[in-house]
Parts: structure tokens; sequence; C-alpha cells
């Protein structure tokens, strides 16, 4: 594990932030002199701000805070919020996060394609992209605009390949808007994406239709109900499943799941 990190996450609240802050982000050249360490990407001068790519508006909530992180050498800033579920780093993202960190070579996530379920504020999405990963980040409509802020500014200038952004609500049009024909991922990646709701069916549903042969999906989670085990149970129905971590600390539990073919 990075030293950086031996102390557990560095949730440093900074206090609140008003909700039009992320319009006021620095251009790239802030973020390449910045103290996150690392020295940046390849990108020209000419390279446009944060804030001309920005194409989703984050959620206007009343206040967000700012927490810090470190994985991969990096400190990454995360723009958070509990007015909602989708805009906090929970437990299983920083288990995924660290096994991502302490398994880059093995997992070979050098250039690969990888895609997020439910990435929430974008933590485990912008890991994986400072790993040196293609990421492909998704989640619901509302949650866009912050995970998109979140991504750019701990990756723009700092990363091999700049994070997309897509909206993906389970269950819902897969083949029409992801076909397989046309997307194929090394890793899917999911933390924290099963809780109390009622879209489990649609949410497995998700996980298999972006399965391709070749492809792992990594699903870290917090057990917290009795539905998040009846779902495991359904996973293993579906995928083959090693468990690779467990933190009996936290109640997360780390899986490995490769899609089952008749």
């Amino acid at each position: 594990m990075d030293a950086c990190l031996s102390s557990a996450p560095q949730h440093q609240g900074l206090g609140e932030a008003t909700s039009h802050d992320w319009l006021e982000a620095p251009e790239v050249g802030a973020f390449q002199e910045s103290d996150s360490g690392g020295p940046p990407g390849d990108l020209n001068k000419t390279e446009p701000s944060l804030q001309s790519l920005q194409k989703f508006v984050p959620t206007n909530y009343a206040s967000y805070t700012q927490e810090h992180y470190c994985f991969a050498g990096r400190k990454i800033v995360m723009q958070e919020c509990i007015e909602s579920y989708g805009a906090v780093v929970w437990p299983g993202a920083m288990a995924l996060c660290q096994y991502l960190e302490e398994h880059t070579e093995e997992l070979k996530l050098r250039d690969a394609k990888v895609l997020e379920i439910g990435a929430g504020p974008g933590l485990v999405s912008i890991v994986a992209s400072i790993l040196g990963a293609q990421v492909t980040a998704t989640d619901l409509p509302d949650v866009l605009g912050n995970l998109q802020y979140n991504l750019l500014r701990n990756t723009l200038a700092h990363t091999a390949h700049v994070p997309e952004v897509r909206e993906l609500v389970w269950g819902d049009e897969l083949e029409q808007k992801l076909p397989k024909s046309d997307f194929y991922y090394d890793y899917v990646l999911a933390s924290d994406v099963v809780y109390h709701h009622y879209f489990l069916d649609k949410l497995l549903a998700t996980m298999v239709h972006l399965c391709q042969p070749g492809t792992v999906l990594l699903w870290a989670n917090k057990f917290r109900f009795s539905t998040d085990y009846e779902f495991l149970d359904k996973f293993k129905q579906v995928f083959d499943t090693t468990l690779l971590a467990e933190h009996p600390e936290s109640t997360v539990k780390l899986f490995q799941g490769i899609l089952k073919w008749d």
C-alpha cells in the first residue's frame, strides 16, 4: 500500500462550499502547478480548461465539502455532499481503490478499458485513471455534474486518458445505449451499489450486459442488510465468484466476478 494511505482516508473537511464554486475552477495550468503531485501529462499548452470541458452542471445542493484522499502517490481532492448518496465516498470505494493501487501490475490497468457502475463522486474512476486505465464513469443524471467535476479536477493534465462520463440507468435500454458490438470493457467496477433499494435485479442485469468474454467485474460492498446477501446469492448464480479481500472492521467485502457462459 502507498505510504500516504497508511492511516486510512484523509478526510479533512474544509468547511462548506457554495454550490457555485465549481464555476470558478482554475485553468489547466493551475492544476499542473498544484500540490497534487506528479508531473503533468503530455497535453499541450492549448488544452482547454476544466470549466470549458464540464458538460454537466452539478446539482444545486445547499453545501459541498472538500475531502482529501491519497492513492497511488497522489493527493485527490473530492467535492462531496451528504445531501445525496451519489455525492459521498462510501467504504466500498475505499476498499476497491486500495485493491486497484496494490494490484496495478497484476491487473494490467495501463490502457485497460474500464467502466464504473454507480460512480458517485468518482473516487474509484479517478484512481483507475491515475493508474493508467481508459475510464468511463457512469451514474444517474443528477450525479453526473459533480462526478465530471471531480474527475476533471483530479485527472486533467495528470493522466494518460481523460475519463469519460456517461449517463447509465440500470436496466434501461442497455443494448441501445451500450451495444455489445460497440463497447468492450476489460474491467467493470462497482462499489457500494448494493444497499436497501428496489433496483437490485436491474443492477444485476446491467452487470451481466456489460460483461463479455474476458471482462472482469470487481465489486466491493459494505454488507449492511439481508438484501445485500440475497443479492450476493443471485450474483453467484451468474458469475464465477472469488472473494478477493475482506475488511471485518468495516464489513466490506471485495469480489471478483467472471460471467458464466453456457
